[in-house]
């Protein structure tokens, strides 16, 4: 019997138990003495980054590690040697039942969606990685599933708890430059592939479970430093590109402080669709509707790779002003505000603003606040209710370069394009035999 029949049916046998927690994961109260035991799913790069963050708060105790990686895992497994490890997170989540009470996901953007439903399948509170789905469908079915079950989640975007952009937040939300007409956001990163369709492969490292790593996408060969470890960001199957990686930290405060909801149209300027990689250069505008701190419509444009920073003629600031290369502008009714990326905000013209009087915030742990939460203390601020929507609209912009120059209209109460049916296609993800998960 193949490794892979078998874990089939593993995982079809023990599909059906949805073990409790122990700890009150509606966050409706907690014992003092408890202890948050963790499971996490993907332990290198960010994924090394988040475990040591999660696992320093003082309630925390890491249960179980999963890596497809056998390297990566024995190096966090000798950091928690008390943690059980496993290759594939499926059977971990199904076989640790009761003895883990939330799960950390921090894998390849693909993978994002299966592995926290199945945690959220078992009842599990789930911290994930940004952006949090690959797909459109997905960032939907994790936001209804995650209310419905009221589980405590977080999408991990750091930077939002950070005081610069939660000070523009603040700022913005008061009315200082008014009604905001226009957005404009940007990354000087290129995280597309403009080449050909790869043709010459290698062997698969003997530590890698290539199987897994590939998870729901379709088969293929492997290649060094394209995908595992690699420039997997940059492929349509795995990551989102520039827009989904540096995006969703760029896009948060606009759309937070604007309290936008569902865009109503998105288009991308970009090279024609290869079937392989991101465009390494986009422009997307996307027009939302109004809301009380916006005019009647709002206008968003981002830009990445080669089109970024932007021209800021026309746009308020001081002439001469040369952008950070990465951040966002505030056109209001009454005046600019200048985000850069984790920098304190700027207001334009400068001599009407110079006694603005800042907002004094305290500071937030994102990764405590998720645990803290988890055990009865407070919200997260990033919750799936809120991580969805903006999911959904920043990966719209993403369909949206492989229809360059066309507009999407979207219907997002029907998650469809009205005037681009093939774009509706690419909403959801049709997961290769074995690596279905109820739910998407």
């Amino acid at each position: 019997m193949s490794r892979r029949i078998q874990r089939r049916q593993f995982v079809k046998a023990s599909a059906a138990l949805a073990v409790g927690s122990v700890l009150p994961m509606s966050g409706q109260g907690s014992d003092a003495n408890a202890r948050l035991r963790t499971a996490h799913v993907g332990v290198g790069g960010m994924g090394g980054s988040d475990l040591k963050s999660v696992s320093s708060h003082s309630g925390v105790e890491v249960a179980a590690l999963c890596d497809v990686d056998a390297n990566i895992l024995k190096e966090a497994a000798a950091k928690f040697p008390k943690a059980r490890t496993f290759r594939d997170y499926r059977e971990m989540i199904s076989m640790m039942g009761d003895t883990i009470d939330a799960c950390v996901v921090s894998t390849p953007d693909h993978t994002h969606a299966p592995a926290a439903m199945t945690a959220m399948n078992h009842g599990k509170p789930v911290y994930c990685q940004k952006p949090l789905t690959h797909e459109v469908f997905e960032a939907r079915q994790l936001r209804l599933v995650a209310d419905k079950k009221r589980l405590v989640t977080q999408m991990g975007i750091q930077a939002s708890a950070g005081l610069p952009y939660r000070r523009a937040t603040q700022m913005i939300q008061s009315g200082v430059i008014g009604k905001v007409n226009r957005v404009l956001a940007w990354s000087y990163k290129n995280w597309g592939y403009d080449g050909p369709v790869f043709t010459k492969f290698d062997d698969i490292p003997k530590n890698l479970d290539w199987d897994l790593w590939l998870g729901t996408a379709a088969i293929r060969s492997f290649k060094k430093g394209v995908y595992h470890r690699g420039a997997w960001r940059k492929q349509i199957d795995f990551g989102t590109g520039t827009l989904g990686d540096m995006g969703v930290h760029i896009f948060d405060t606009p759309y937070r402080a604007l309290a936008l909801t569902s865009p109503t149209w998105a288009k991308t300027t970009c090279r024609k669709p290869t079937g392989v990689g991101h465009p390494e250069t986009n422009i997307v505008e996307y027009e939302f509707p109004g809301t009380k701190y916006t005019t009647d419509t709002m206008n968003w444009t981002w830009y990445d790779g080669a089109a970024a920073p932007p021209s800021t003629e026309g746009l308020g600031v001081s002439q001469g002003l040369k952008l950070p290369g990465q951040g966002a502008l505030f056109v209001g009714e009454e005046g600019t505000m200048l985000l850069p990326h984790s920098s304190e905000p700027l207001l334009f013209p400068e001599d009407k603003f110079k006694k603005e009087k800042r907002p004094e915030l305290d500071s937030r742990n994102h990764y405590h606040q998720w645990v803290d939460a988890c055990m009865g203390k407070g919200k997260t601020s990033s919750p799936f209710s809120y991580a969805g929507p903006l999911t959904e609209a920043l990966l719209l912009g993403v369909v949206a370069n492989r229809f360059p120059g066309q507009k999407l209209h979207w219907d997002a109460n029907n998650l469809t394009v009205h005037n681009v049916k093939e774009a509706d296609a690419l909403l959801k993800r049709v997961p290769r035999e074995g690596f279905q998960v109820a739910g998407l």
